[in-house]
């Protein structure tokens, strides 16, 4: 099936790959996270037993680590000193880890000493981003607080905790559930900083903050309906919205058009956990997270039981 907007073509590949066949991914298998490194391998993040999956360009399982994340959820990718690393972000257990690819940790964030939590306010964090070195960053480590207390910490790293967003910084409003966070690298352009993009879900609207915690700007609430990630490729931005479609933005927030929309995805009352003859293709049911490769191809995971990983590939 092919996907067109605005001049964009893509070739829906359903199933792209399915997860292993395993009791933990037959009873949960949520299939939450999702990136791609720089040889192409694809990992994905998701709640069953092993809980990373890595597959190669074409879609076969090269290896799988990970125990204990029964509530896996966000996944990011980054570089330090030439070397690829994952962050896994738990949203049940609060584990926060920097790994190697293949499952080797190396540092474990704990909840932050934030007055919110110290009055038994819920820490349930959703995702990390880091201010990359290797594109002029310091190095800090930034964690959003989505499914707890609405807050975005920023440690350094060394992973000691330094400081806090909550959104009431500018001009947008106080976050409601900042579900995932992402660091967009201006290398193009060394006079200019490296933001930190925040999608403000709840509030159908991504927001903009600088590397030391200063607000910028805030968009999307006349285009979004439910930003989950925002990912980068070129000057737009790729964003799976969890009602239920992909939008691309041009980076001033300009609407591209959007891919596989699901006009109600809701009318199905155990939606997102749908029968599999509800699920249509071409049609996207509960797109969580995005991963965007060298060659401009998407992959998409999906908020279900017993996951969904579909791919965009890009059409002429």
């Amino acid at each position: 099936m092919l996907l067109e907007t605005n001049g964009l073509k893509y070739q829906w590949i359903d199933n792209w790959i399915t997860i292993p066949d395993t009791p933990t991914g037959k009873a949960d298998g949520r299939t939450h996270g999702v990136a791609v490194s720089k040889t192409g391998d694809i990992f994905i993040f998701h709640q069953a037993d092993p809980a990373v999956l890595r597959y190669d360009a074409q879609g076969n399982l090269k290896s799988s680590w990970g125990s204990g994340f029964p509530g896996a959820h966000g996944l990011t990718l980054v570089e330090e000193d030439g070397e690829e690393q994952l962050w896994l972000v738990d949203s049940k257990t609060g584990t926060i880890v920097k790994t190697t690819l293949d499952g080797e940790r190396l540092l474990e964030l704990t909840r932050p000493d934030h007055k919110a939590y110290n009055d038994g306010a819920t820490y349930s964090p959703t995702w990390a981003a880091v201010n990359e070195k290797r594109f002029g960053g310091n190095g800090d480590v930034w964690i959003a607080d989505g499914y707890g207390s609405s807050l975005v910490h920023r440690y350094n790293e060394q992973g000691e905790y330094l400081a806090t967003i909550s959104g009431e910084e500018g001009t947008a409003g106080k976050f409601d559930c900042p579900h995932a966070i992402s660091f967009r690298f201006n290398n193009k352009d060394a006079d200019a900083d490296n933001e930190l993009f925040i999608a403000d879900r709840g509030n159908c609207q991504v927001q903009v903050y600088s590397p030391d915690g200063q607000f910028k700007r805030a968009f999307g609430k006349d285009v979004l309906n439910s930003p989950c990630v925002i990912a980068f490729h070129g000057d737009r931005l790729v964003i799976p919205e969890l009602l239920a479609r992909i939008a691309i933005l041009e980076s001033d927030g300009t609407l591209v058009g959007y891919l596989g929309e699901n006009p109600d995805p809701r009318r199905l009352e155990s939606w997102p956990n749908v029968a599999a003859s509800d699920i249509e293709i071409g049609k996207f049911n509960s797109p969580h997270s995005l991963a965007v490769d060298p060659t401009g191809n998407l992959y998409i995971v999906e908020w279900i039981i017993g996951g969904r990983v579909t791919k965009l590939a890009v059409s002429s």
